[in-house]
């Protein structure tokens, strides 16, 4: 099982081919990791080449972000440190959230305390609020870059056209643009094929994708018309009934056969089909973990190849249509390129 790495978008820094995701570190929500725990997951993560590292302000009320900091002390030079700002600590404050400079100042302020540390590798937008300024985030997040306090920049959970509009302008500007996109991509969370993914593609922006395993579904845990587990926290839980749908339990389905077949873990197979959709984006999944058994079990993801016929399975149980504009644009190709389409070799496709 060998490590390897990419480019994190259009820079020349190299991230792991797993991101170690922090949400569970930490038992402020009643369901995360112990801090000796953590250490461990960190170590297995680490020892096996990871050296991506991916947290957030609001993960366990700030208690990832102090776990992570007191992990990463002894190594700081050698890992990628990721955190991000847009949540609300103070609900009742309206400037206690959001995109805007004032909260993006105070929170990043905040993380580099908790963190123990003076600079953030990848500052993530973790959500768009639809209220500020593009040009006012893209500024204010240049301004912490020329400050070196941040070193690059990312958002997650936005629409493409934003991803677009924001690195455009900071490319006429000179501003930091975005070299990461943070979002949910799974066997089945695939709506981001229709344009996340191809705008990613085409503006050189690494995708890390949050959720690989399905949030359990995909992990073989979860079967049709079986009892789920007492006290599960997705079954119970407020979106459960969203994502324990017959679709997603029925992929699960055929994801816990192939991993019958070749001899390996369901979540191992669902971390190996994200691993092989290079050819849609550069793509990183984040793995996380409670206990040490299940970061191991996810590490082993890389040392797969899916066979052919795996995938095809796998595409079939889990394809999504695109819609609008995208299925009409393939119908009306021989109107466009009349006979001639076949016989055009198109590098960029």
């Amino acid at each position: 099982m060998t490590m390897r790495y990419k480019l994190l978008g259009r820079s020349g820094l190299r991230v792991s081919e797993l991101c170690l995701g922090t949400m569970t570190f930490g038992e402020d929500w009643g369901w995360g990791a112990a801090k000796d725990e953590c250490r461990k997951i960190f170590d297995a993560f680490v020892g096996a080449g990871g050296n991506f590292l991916d947290t957030a302000n609001h993960y366990t009320n700030g208690t990832s972000e102090k776990i992570v900091g007191e992990l990463i002390r002894e190594r700081r030079a050698e890992l990628v440190l990721a955190t991000k700002y847009t949540l609300n600590p103070r609900p009742k404050d309206p400037n206690g959230g959001g995109n805007h400079r004032k909260n993006l100042v105070q929170a990043l302020d905040a993380s580099l305390k908790r963190l123990g540390t003076d600079y953030i590798d990848l500052y993530w937008v973790h959500a768009w609020d639809f209220m500020t300024p593009v040009e006012e985030v893209m500024r204010a997040l240049d301004d912490v870059v020329s400050a070196g306090k941040v070193l690059y920049v990312g958002v997650s959970d936005v629409p493409a056209w934003i991803v677009s509009q924001a690195n455009t302008l900071a490319e006429l500007r000179g501003w930091s643009k975005f070299v990461g996109l943070q979002i949910p991509y799974s066997l089945i969370e695939r709506t981001p094929e229709r344009d996340l993914l191809p705008m990613a593609r085409t503006l050189d922006v690494a995708v890390t994708s949050w959720g690989p395993v399905g949030q359990g579904v995909l992990t073989g845990k979860y079967e049709k018309d079986k009892p789920y587990p007492k006290g599960d926290r997705l079954s119970e839980g407020p979106w459960g009934a969203s994502i324990l749908t017959d679709r997603n339990l029925g992929i699960g389905q055929v994801v816990k056969e192939v991993a019958a077949e070749i001899d390996r873990t369901p979540s191992q197979v669902a971390i190996a089909w994200v691993l092989a959709q290079r050819e849609r984006a550069n793509i990183i999944p984040i793995i996380g973990a409670r206990r040490l058994s299940q970061i191991q079990d996810n590490l082993a993801a890389i040392s797969i190849t899916l066979p052919h016929e795996a995938l095809a399975r796998l595409e079939e149980a889990s394809k999504i249509e695109l819609g609008f504009p995208h299925d009409f644009l393939v119908q009306v190709r021989p109107h466009v390129f009349g006979e001639t389409f076949p016989l055009i070799d198109d590098h960029r496709a």
